[in-house]
């Protein structure tokens, strides 16, 4: 999928990002807008800070309650923009509403959500609020309203229950059951979007979807208690970058290999009813790698002598040891293939971190580089 394919069918378009202040839905914006869409966005204000959505788009955007925002760039041939950015929380079903009634959306993407899994041990009401409630809202929104034609719901690839079998991918009949409040709620949002499907969207109309992402890596990613971000943060700072489980191995892959997808699925089921469904976004087995893998990658990519230790035993609640994803239905269904492989995608973090490190600007044409070298194969 290129981007003329894209435009072909976003242009013009009217298009929801919930989660749109966060790093991967900065990405999808950016995309969106560079495809012609007319892009809205409901999310709380940026979770981090630094975060992505302020380099593209300036200090203090996300504090206004609605505003249009524009990519603040060197590059003056590429125009990004937020057609409003409403600052609202999923869980507040009549504001959600109000702004959905509002938009009206032909095309919706639900990316907001609490995503990290160490921190939903520490707020697990709030994680289970956002992920599941979130999701409850929104399909209410479009069950009341009906306008959308094609809804995608991202959750992730720790919706199953894993048994940690070595070398085994879950495939989307396997079961769900997630382990941590992120994990599990993120299932319970998948069982929310089945049901509303089943109960009130049985027709396909709007189509429905879900899409279970492996670990997804990129620049202007600065959550915490991620691999990409700790190394950027220690190099940053001169420190030797320390690694929690060298030896857990991950689905990882560049941000913008599930965002082409998650455009893919839109677009197609929109077109055609038979393409919605629920399906994994991995990696092929070759970059399924351990953190420890991951972390050397990325000194060897950084250079300027940084280098990464485990300090021992890594303290703390249960993550998994291993997880994988089976990436044959999307590449069966759509023809996908993974362009960008580990190395390539290690190495096109560092050459956002580094742009960003000079400027927001030069980060920001960077990210518009990267865009369209991923969808010209290169």
């Amino acid at each position: 999928m290129n981007l003329e394919e894209l435009k072909s069918f976003y242009q013009g378009k009217r298009v929801l990002v919930t989660g749109h202040t966060g790093f991967k839905g900065s990405w999808l914006c950016a995309i969106l807008s560079m495809c012609g869409a007319s892009v809205y966005g409901y999310a709380k204000e940026p979770p981090t800070s630094p975060s992505l959505f302020e380099v593209m788009f300036g200090k203090g955007a996300g504090e206004e309650t609605k505003q249009e925002l524009r990519l603040c760039t060197e590059d003056a041939d590429t125009q990004v923009k937020i057609c409003i950015s409403h600052i609202g929380d999923i869980r507040d079903f009549e504001e959600l509403r109000r702004f959905y009634d509002e938009v009206r959306p032909e095309y919706v993407f639900h990316l907001a959500a609490q995503p990290i899994v160490r921190d939903s041990y520490r707020i697990p009401r709030e994680t289970y609020e956002t992920n599941v409630m979130g999701t409850v809202n929104l399909m209410e929104c479009m069950r009341l309203t009906p306008c959308c034609r094609s809804f995608l719901n991202v959750t992730t690839d720790k919706v199953y229950l894993n048994e940690e079998r070595p070398g085994y991918g879950y495939r989307e009949d396997d079961k769900l059951d997630g382990y941590d409040p992120y994990s599990n709620s993120k299932s319970c949002s998948e069982l929310v979007t089945h049901s509303y499907m089943h109960s009130f969207f049985e027709a396909g109309d709007p189509a429905i979807s879900t899409a279970r992402a492996g670990n997804v890596i990129g620049g202007g990613d600065f959550a915490n208690d991620r691999i990409i971000p700790d190394c950027i943060r220690a190099v940053t700072e001169g420190r030797e970058i320390i690694v929690r489980n060298p030896n857990s191995t991950r689905p990882y892959q560049h941000v913008l290999e599930p965002l082409s997808v998650y455009l893919t699925i839109v677009m197609r089921a929109a077109e055609e009813k038979q393409y919605a469904g629920w399906y994994n976004v991995g990696p092929d087995d070759c970059d399924c790698v351990t953190t420890g893998a991951l972390a050397d990658l990325f000194t060897k990519a950084w250079g300027d002598g940084s280098r990464w230790s485990c300090p021992g035993t890594a303290e703390g609640p249960h993550e998994a040891n291993f997880l994988k994803l089976s990436n044959e239905k999307i590449k069966k269904t759509f023809g996908w293939a993974p362009v960008w492989h580990i190395g390539a995608a290690v190495e096109a973090v560092v050459s956002w971190s580094k742009a960003w490190r000079t400027s927001d600007e030069a980060a920001n044409a960077e990210l518009i580089r990267q865009i369209r070298s991923y969808f010209s194969g290169q």
